[in-house]
């Protein structure tokens, strides 16, 4: 039918489509961090391999190599103010600087130590603490001595015969004739068997320190009977010395430690007020001080005068 009207179909098709595109900024994100994460791994990495010395090169290399010298944020170019848009004029609205004063690091003195010690103060100061070590060496050597011969039933009756004394030159012990109590028969060097016992028990003090050895002999001013034949004190004093001598080495006492033997006669007698006295008749055996003795005021311990037996106090 020509005239007659037709109803107009109409189809929508519905065309489905993907997520729409959402851009590439989380890409730069995640960029930078990777990248920081690499070089917070780097900087773990290095401190992890370098040495202390180069840690502190790197430290000496970031530190400012001097302090400001100025007392104030004034004393600069530009009088401490910042520069404004309008030229190279001044301005006021600089912030407030403030310079810090580095002091030199305080000396911290030590009780009793000089902040100046020269060397030879230092020298002097050890030279002296080796003195009053020796001389603790030698009391201790004095009392181990008396023990021993204490500990010796044969030679309780020889304490009267053994004198003991510090001197300038060292330990002394001296061993004293007595009326019918002799280290040595009558003008003869061959000492008696008590007499070798004795310098056996001084050889084990001797032994245990390394101080040089001098050996004396002494008579009393009592004129030698074969003087007339060239044989006088001077020989007898000589040959007792060299007497003692061979019985230390025979006991242990090292040759080396030997440092001179010496006959002195009657030149220097015990009791000089009574130079014939039995006890002028002696051997001096001195060990010898390495330093020199420590100067104190007052008495030093062990520094006393040898103890005569009541028999040769007069």
């Amino acid at each position: 039918m020509a005239g007659e009207n037709k109803q107009a179909i109409i189809i929508k098709k519905i065309k489905k489509g993907g997520h729409g595109h959402h851009g590439g900024a989380w890409k730069v994100a995640y960029a930078d961090f990777v990248t920081a994460m690499m070089a917070f791994f780097l900087l773990l990495w290095l401190l992890n391999v370098t040495t202390k010395e180069q840690k502190m090169g790197l430290a000496d290399y970031f530190t400012p190599a001097s302090a400001s010298q100025s007392e104030s944020g004034a004393g600069g170019v530009l009088g401490g103010k910042t520069m404004m848009e309008q030229g190279a004029k001044a301005g006021d609205r600089a912030q407030i600087a403030v310079t810090v004063t580095i002091a030199q690091p305080e000396v911290v003195e030590k009780e009793g130590q000089p902040k100046d010690q020269t060397e030879a103060e230092k020298e002097k100061e050890f030279e002296k603490k080796l003195a009053e070590l020796e001389q603790q060496n030698f009391e201790e050597a004095r009392d181990q001595l008396r023990q021993a011969i204490q500990e010796v039933p044969e030679l309780a009756d020889l304490k009267r015969n053994l004198l003991i004394d510090m001197t300038p030159e060292g330990l002394r012990i001296q061993l004293v004739d007595q009326d019918r109590q002799s280290m040595f028969p009558s003008g003869s060097s061959q000492m008696a068997d008590r007499t070798k016992l004795l310098l056996q028990k001084v050889s084990q003090v001797i032994q245990r320190l390394p101080n040089k050895v001098s050996i004396s002999g002494h008579t009393d001013s009592t004129a030698f009977r074969g003087g007339e034949n060239g044989y006088g004190n001077w020989e007898l004093s000589t040959d007792r010395a060299n007497a003692s001598r061979r019985a230390l080495t025979d006991s242990g006492v090292p040759a080396s430690r030997i440092q001179n033997v010496i006959g002195k006669a009657d030149s220097d007698p015990l009791l000089p007020n009574d130079p014939t006295n039995a006890a002028n008749r002696r051997i001096s055996i001195v060990l010898l001080r390495d330093r020199p003795q420590v100067a104190a005021a007052g008495p030093v311990p062990g520094r006393e005068a040898p103890v005569l037996p009541p028999s040769l106090r007069r």
